[in-house]
């Protein structure tokens, strides 16, 4: 799906949305895989409970295919590409473990302690869950977005909201039982759409 936003007269950005399998050689443009996962293999992996080896099981393939959805979407000119399959989120181009880095660099730039601390505490939780980070994460244009997950083990659903000009990373959980939404990122699309412009022009 191929949304058009009109950021201002003079900016606008296309949000493609698609479910991720793209760009798996296994998936895209085979007729015969799409045709034997549907009727065939889907049935058999849910009844014997298999879990084959795709990118949300498997770290390498995870990175190989969040790089080949980044490659693809920074090479477009103002579109952002909003997708899933790796069960991993991402915002802005950046997994969380990149974002903590980020934000580590900008701690220490600003001498601010008490936030140097928080996020030292916490890159080492988010290692355990997944330890790749691109290199030119610094340099990295904000094109891709990951939903993320819908089914972790302990119930925690994360996607990605458009809506009234923004684009966020929501999480929700069950606090005290009941469902709690809670907005991990957020930015707005008429300046994600001046950003993409300056790295154009």
């Amino acid at each position: 799906m191929l949304i058009r936003v009109d950021c201002s007269a003079k900016s606008k950005l296309e949000i493609f949305c698609t479910h991720g399998h793209q760009g798996d050689k296994q998936s895209d443009g085979n007729w015969f895989s799409k045709w034997f996962v549907s009727y065939i293999w889907g049935p058999l992996q849910k009844l014997l409970e298999i879990n084959i080896n795709s990118p949300s099981a498997n770290d390498n393939l995870k990175t190989l295919h969040n790089r080949y959805m980044y490659d693809w979407s920074a090479a477009q000119e103002n579109i952002l590409l909003v997708t899933g399959h790796t069960h991993q989120p991402v915002f802005n181009s950046l997994t969380h473990l990149e974002r903590l880095y980020q934000q580590l660099e900008k701690a220490r730039t600003l001498n601010d302690r008490d936030t140097l601390k928080k996020i030292e505490a916490e890159i080492p939780r988010r290692k355990r869950e997944y330890n790749f980070v691109n290199q030119s994460f610094g340099e990295m244009k904000p094109t891709y977005f990951n939903s993320g997950c819908c089914c972790f083990e302990d119930g925690t659903i994360t996607g990605i909201e458009i809506y009234d000009g923004l684009i966020r990373l929501v999480k929700w959980s069950l606090v005290n039982g009941k469902p709690e939404r809670i907005v991990a990122e957020e930015e707005s699309l008429k300046s994600l759409a001046r950003k993409l412009a300056i790295i154009v022009g």
